[in-house]
């Protein structure tokens, strides 16, 4: 899930190249990070492929941002979510 090496995961190197305000080259993505292309352009193949490990990962933060009211169309006005209980933790990361 990390390019090897590094910290930089291969999904933020995916949403950086398919991102729909500013796409990236994997030309430009090598550049900006310092990685050869040969990784960059691994890490955007293992986005396309949608491994089931990232949609997991997506869903378990969108459940805690939900729980925790970050969805709430008026969490911007008011930046404070609410803290989970260790149960609710318990379930979330499950």
């Amino acid at each position: 899930l990390f390019i090897k090496g590094t910290r930089i995961q291969a999904e933020l190197i995916y949403r950086a190249h398919i991102n729909a305000e500013e796409p990236r080259t994997a030309e430009e993505l090598a550049a900006d990070y310092g990685l050869p292309l040969a990784a960059v352009v691994e890490a955007i193949d293992y986005g396309k492929s949608n491994p089931p490990e990232v949609a997991a990962d997506v869903a378990r933060e969108e459940a805690i941002m939900a729980a925790s009211g970050q969805l709430d169309p008026n969490y911007k006005d008011h930046p404070h979510p609410r803290i989970l209980t260790p149960e609710e933790w318990a379930r979330l990361l499950s």
